[in-house]
Parts: C-alpha cells; sequence; structure tokens
C-alpha cells in the first residue's frame, strides 16, 4: 500500500512537473512570437521611412532643380537688361554726336 501511495505521489509530482515546463514552453513560444511580430513591424517601418525619404528626395531635388532654373532665367534676364541698356547708351552718345 505505502508502495501504491508512493508511486501515485511520484506520479502526481512528474505531472505537476511536466505542467509547469509545458507553462514555461508556452511562455517561451508566447514572447518568441511577439519578438518575431515586432521583428516584422520594424522592417515594415523601415520600408515605409525608406519610401518616404526617397519622395522627401526627390521633391527636395525638383525644388532645387526649379531654383536653379529660375536663377538662369533672371540672370539671362540681366544679360539682355544689361545689353539693351548699353544699346541706350550708345544710341545717346550717338544722338549727342549729331
Amino acid at each position: 500500500m505505502k508502495h501504491l501511495i508512493l508511486a501515485a505521489l511520484a506520479a502526481f509530482v512528474l505531472v505537476g512537473c511536466d505542467n509547469d515546463k509545458a507553462v514555461i514552453d508556452g511562455k517561451k513560444d508566447a514572447t518568441k512570437t511577439a519578438i518575431d511580430n515586432r521583428k516584422d513591424a520594424v522592417d515594415v517601418a523601415a520600408a515605409e521611412a525608406k519610401k518616404q525619404a526617397d519622395m522627401d528626395a526627390t521633391v527636395e531635388k525638383a525644388k532645387i532643380e526649379a531654383k536653379k532654373t529660375a536663377a538662369q532665367a533672371q540672370l539671362d534676364a540681366d544679360k539682355k537688361k544689361a545689353d539693351a541698356q548699353a544699346a541706350l547708351e550708345k544710341a545717346k552718345v550717338d544722338a549727342e554726336k549729331k
């Protein structure tokens, strides 16, 4: 009878240990799954940030190109104005000589 009680007690302890181990394994698996999900979220966020950076760079490049074009147009206009001013001054000199 004592052997039967000891066997039952040993079985109960072993089952209890197996349940504890199963709970530990379950927590470990849940933690790993949560970490994998966070890693996936980080990957998605990084990809979105890269796309946004590319779009921002494209916009910035377009702004730079527009400023360059505007500056060149202003310089071309200044050149034409200088030519016209010189032509006017030459015409005045010619008019004064006559």
